[in-house]
């Protein structure tokens, strides 16, 4: 992100005027406040997911909950991966998370079975990744990171960033030759 916002504060700082246009969620609106807060120019936001200012009750308290369980516990392996990826190769956020997430519960479901049951009874399938993988067809979502410009050799420039970055308590130990696995899959559209 921050490679990003020093480019797009260059291309700001080069016109006279104009305004700061940012199309979707947090990736997107936190740059554009970046750029605005050290040009001064003003922002037409248009968000993709929940900020806080859309005024229904039910849906303020699903993300307040959300956060609450987030602050919790934090991020785990798969988002870790997802911001390792984006960062840096530049990855769209969004696509990013469909295409990694149905590896990181299947990594883990040897390790961690009754969170694997719950998954895949929330699904109503018979596993989490089978569930995933429904979700996925159904909605005709993104497969593999190559598809949107992730270079094979990002999958080796990212194994040490992603290591240092997964946290200690994730269920199934994680290795420079398990996670650049995870990786290789996840970057051809492999499902596991």
């Amino acid at each position: 992100m921050v490679i990003a916002s020093d480019r797009a504060r260059a291309a700001a700082g080069a016109q006279e005027d104009g305004v700061l246009v940012g199309i979707g969620g947090g990736s997107t609106t936190g740059p554009a406040k970046a750029v605005a807060m050290t040009t001064g120019l003003p922002i037409d936001a248009v968000p993709t997911t929940y900020a806080g200012s859309e005024g229904i009750e039910q849906t303020l308290y699903g993300a307040y909950l959300a956060a609450v369980a987030f602050a919790s516990v934090g991020s785990g392996m798969h988002h870790k991966i997802c911001h390792v990826l984006g960062g840096m190769v530049g990855l769209p956020h969004a696509q990013t998370h469909a295409v990694v997430l149905p590896h990181v519960p299947a990594f883990n479901a040897p390790n961690s079975p009754e969170v694997e049951r719950r998954i895949a009874a929330a699904f109503g399938s018979a596993t989490a990744t089978g569930g995933l993988r429904a979700l996925r067809d159904e909605l005709d979502a993104p497969r593999a990171p190559k598809d949107f410009g992730m270079p094979e050799e990002g999958i080796a420039k990212a194994v040490a960033p992603v290591l240092a970055a997964v946290p200690a308590n994730n269920p199934t130990p994680v290795n420079a030759d398990s996670l650049a696995a995870l990786l290789r899959a996840a970057w051809k559209g492999d499902l596991p």
